[in-house]
């Protein structure tokens, strides 16, 4: 029996935004350990990954754990999502879960210590991680305003991250989605580019944009000649439970997983070969990590699956993936 087996009733007792921060401080400080180092290098778009498996955006908002990733098994890490201002995030509980699913909802609202406050820790970043930088909207910037709010963010951490990921896809924030539509969209990405035009550049979908509207956004990505897209975000549907538990926020984990893999593989047959995709929801076990890597994924990211598998949980998905790369 695994420590991590006898420990789980009890944090599951926890509110879990409580056990969330017990367990990342207990990270922090060596007194919860992981997995180990798995390095297979990966090369995709001018990096080189020490294996292929991304830790999402979500779990280290400030980037409090740089140091640690990689001894849990991490290829990679997304920090954030990170606003220009600091914001506390909508009101406690705001994180539920539900364990019959393997699932979460969140409804945190990007609570962060803004981007100025997250500087000096990217600037201390260790040299054996990739980083991403995940950037969205502050809550009191007015949509029409919301170019130059994330242009802030951009501008100020973009020189320390390894690659950007633009965030229009919480459910969360007030009217953050509605930027996913391409007027709106268009107008983030060409400040964005008119900063740095070299960084590669991701846009963070929803799971619940309509097949046209995921094809849409593909083509201005590609028009637009960015990375790629990560998909996908949390949901906002309940179809994919047994009973809707009437809890607001996003839903992440293991009831995602039909719906990321169908938009992962839309993506595919929409994108050219040479945009990427990282595909993150509901990968909950090794076989569908590597069933993400056939369907064309060129990295993949969890967070609930953690949350349920257990502190080794990263390692065994990154060897997994390694397997299928050398099997292949």
């Amino acid at each position: 029996m695994s420590l991590y087996s006898v420990l789980r009733p009890i944090l599951f007792r926890l509110d879990p935004e409580r056990a969330h921060e017990l367990a990342f401080t207990a990270m922090r400080a060596g007194l919860a350990k992981g997995g180990g180092c798995v390095t297979h290098p990966y090369e995709a778009f001018g990096l080189t990954f020490p294996n292929r498996l991304g830790l999402a955006a979500g779990f280290d908002k400030n980037a409090e754990g740089l140091h640690i990733w990689r001894r849990f098994g991490f290829g990679f890490a997304e920090i954030g999502t990170v606003t220009r201002h600091a914001q506390p995030g909508n009101p406690r509980p705001r994180m539920f879960r539900l364990p019959e699913s393997e699932a979460l909802i969140n409804r945190l609202g990007f609570n962060n210590e803004g981007a100025d406050a997250i500087r000096s820790r990217l600037e201390q970043r260790p040299s054996d991680l990739i980083v991403g930088l995940n950037i969205g909207k502050s809550k009191i910037t007015e949509l029409d305003e919301a170019p130059e709010d994330y242009a802030y963010s951009f501008r100020h951490l973009s020189p320390l991250a390894d690659y950007v990921t633009v965030n229009v896809s919480s459910p969360n924030t007030p009217g953050l989605r509605s930027l996913q539509d391409r007027e709106p969209l268009t107008r983030i990405l060409w400040r964005l580019r008119e900063i740095n035009g070299t960084i590669p550049l991701f846009v963070k979908i929803a799971p619940d944009l309509e097949d046209a509207a995921v094809e849409d956004v593909a083509q201005l990505v590609d028009e637009l000649d960015l990375t790629g897209i990560v998909a996908t975000n949390t949901t906002i549907s309940r179809s994919v439970l047994p009973t809707d538990p009437q809890i607001e926020g996003g839903l992440s984990g293991r009831p995602l997983a039909a719906r990321a893999s169908d938009v992962l593989r839309l993506l595919r047959a929409t994108l050219p070969k040479e945009r990427h995709v990282i595909s993150v929801g509901g990968i909950h076990n090794e076989e569908e990590a590597r069933a993400r890597i056939a369907a064309g994924a060129s990295l993949i990211q969890v967070y609930t699956g953690w949350v349920y598998g257990g502190p080794d949980f990263p390692a065994r998905i990154a060897h997994a993936v390694t397997t299928e790369v050398a099997a292949g």
